[in-house]
């Protein structure tokens, strides 16, 4: 904490951008894991399985980036996931030191049951807000990242 001329430079909680967001994305996990933990699934996991079920057969390394995390993070993700039966890997036929993450039977049957605890939980957060407000938090959201993208 800086000093000044008055004494101690002070960032309240409520104004700091980055603590709003952090304790909401606290929120957020905590209740989407009460949601899915009946389904066996934790909130890391549930954020890979949504990437493939839009595309299976990613790269760690593919997932990684779009998730956004470095890649002993992701490994030990996937790691837990196979070993939950979620995910298997498979040789890449196009680059044999590649591993391709594909989703098992039993990540497929999960999809419907998966998705609508989360949108249980994401129509719980936006309750109240106007379709207005949910566009511009969206947009906000959206900017918020790519400034913090930014070199």
């Amino acid at each position: 904490m800086s000093e000044t001329p008055r004494g101690p430079q002070r960032l309240a909680p409520a104004e700091s951008l980055g603590f709003v967001v952090n304790r909401l994305a606290r929120l957020f996990a905590a209740a989407l894991q009460r949601r899915i933990a009946p389904l066996g699934v934790a909130p890391a996991q549930f954020g890979v399985l949504l990437l493939l079920y839009e595309r299976d057969g990613q790269t760690q390394a593919e997932l990684a980036r779009v998730f956004e995390v470095e890649q002993p993070t992701m490994a030990n993700t996937l790691n837990r996931m196979q070993r939950d039966g979620l995910i298997k890997r498979a040789p890449d036929p196009s680059d044999a030191r590649r591993a391709l993450v594909r989703l098992t039977t039993k990540a497929r049957r999960l999809q419907q049951p998966l998705i609508t605890e989360a949108r249980a939980v994401n129509a719980a957060a936006v309750e109240g807000l106007s379709a207005g407000e949910l566009e511009a938090l969206r947009g906000a959201a959206a900017r918020v990242t790519a400034n913090l993208r930014a070199p």
